[in-house]
């Protein structure tokens, strides 16, 4: 998923922010409440997940903003105020689910993963299969004709958005945008790099190559 994190506790932003990419996650972070809620209506995120206190712009009033413009987002709340009255105040505004710190983030990645299944039924899929090679999103398991392939975070990412996008082409900028959170090129290899290494794991010692190199244009995968 591809997130927005409004938070500006940057100690606590910094350990989400690297435990969402250890779970194969995109985060975008912005520390106020301005500057978040101009990043969330000018991008498309999957999930946001917003502080109810912040500098410059409270949590609730973007929340609120957002849902008036027609945005629907799904919103995660968070907040150290949590009597049922602070609750309902923070679901009323527009939020899909609201969470009260101190939290565990196993409970958090669960939330989020809950909100983006109801929003996008195109997402509920935990399972992709291309020919006779799997990708479970849940368990991070990979295997091809029933052999397990162990990959490493970043080349699971680069599977799994091919994947969700089998039979279609997916241009270097999807990848640095999708994968790598890049919004521009770095000029560098490194999508060859992962591709040769994707490539060597999932199609080694089979007769028919998943992973293509579409020249002039990107890869695909597809039977």
């Amino acid at each position: 998923m591809k997130i927005l994190l409004i938070e500006d506790d940057r100690e606590a932003a910094s350990y989400l922010i690297q435990a969402l990419d250890e779970a194969g996650h995109v985060t975008h972070h912005a520390t106020d409440g301005e500057t978040g809620y101009a990043m969330a209506s000018g991008m498309d995120y999957d999930v946001l997940i917003v502080d109810r206190m912040l500098p410059r712009r409270d949590g609730l009033s973007i929340v609120e903003s957002l849902r008036a413009e027609g945005d629907k987002t799904p919103v995660l709340i968070l907040s150290a105020l949590g009597e049922v009255d602070d609750r309902v105040t923070g679901l009323r505004a527009g939020g899909d689910d609201y969470l009260t710190k101190p939290y565990a983030f196993t409970e958090l990645l669960a939330r989020i993963e809950v909100l983006a299944r109801r929003s996008s039924p195109s997402e509920a899929a935990t399972v992709y299969e291309v020919g006779g090679l799997s990708l479970d999103r849940l368990s991070r398991k990979v295997e091809r004709d029933g052999e397990t392939i162990l990959l490493q975070p970043r080349e699971f990412r680069l599977l799994e958005y091919l994947m969700k996008n089998a039979g279609k082409v997916v241009t270097r900028t999807m990848l640095l945008e999708n994968v790598w959170d890049y919004h521009f090129d770095p000029q560098t290899n490194v999508i060859d790099v992962h591709m040769s290494r994707l490539r060597a794991k999932i199609d080694k010692g089979h007769a028919n190559p998943l992973l293509q190199t579409v020249r002039g244009a990107g890869y695909m995968i597809r039977d």
